[in-house]
């Protein structure tokens, strides 16, 4: 069988391309140790009463260090008192925030704008991300999964003072 001369440079660039890209594929995986998120914990989305969720808000653990737990429910993220009200979360500047998030009921992104956060957020399942906030401003809280008719309205604010 003859291949045209044309046709086998094309294979072989073809064959080069896809080693090239496993390749870095495995250098990614091996050699910096990228790999897919996991979650730090699991909760009973239909429970969280009975969890570290039962009251979401921050917390100052300590040496200008807190933790959020945060709930992303149909159209608003629950982190506080104010519930029903978009969340306003308030900490000083240089302030490390290590947010807890989960769902209550279907599927939801977390996406803290100006900073590498962007969050899948499942009901059961405990995402976590760790965020210094080095410059006083306002961080808009956005879910960036359509999540319904209200999506529009899933927001919430980060106020570094």
């Amino acid at each position: 069988m003859h291949i045209d001369r044309y046709e086998r440079y094309w294979l072989i660039a073809v064959a080069a391309t896809l080693g090239a890209f496993f390749a870095a594929l495995v250098a990614t995986l091996v050699v910096f140790g990228v790999s897919l998120p996991s979650p730090v914990g699991r909760v009973n989305p239909q429970n969280l009463e009975a969890s570290e969720f039962a009251e979401p808000g921050v917390r100052y653990i300590g040496g200008n260090r807190y933790q959020a737990h945060i709930v992303a429910r149909m159209w608003q993220f629950d982190a506080g008192p104010e519930a029903g009200a978009p969340p306003k979360i308030r900490v000083p500047a240089g302030s490390e925030v290590n947010f807890f998030v989960t769902s209550k009921d279907i599927i939801h992104g977390f996406y803290i704008q100006n900073h590498t956060i962007n969050l899948e957020v499942i009901p059961g399942q405990v995402s976590q991300a760790t965020v210094k906030f080095n410059r006083p401003g306002v961080y808009q809280i956005v879910c960036n999964h359509y999540c319904g008719t209200g999506h529009a309205v899933m927001y919430g604010e980060i106020i570094v003072e």
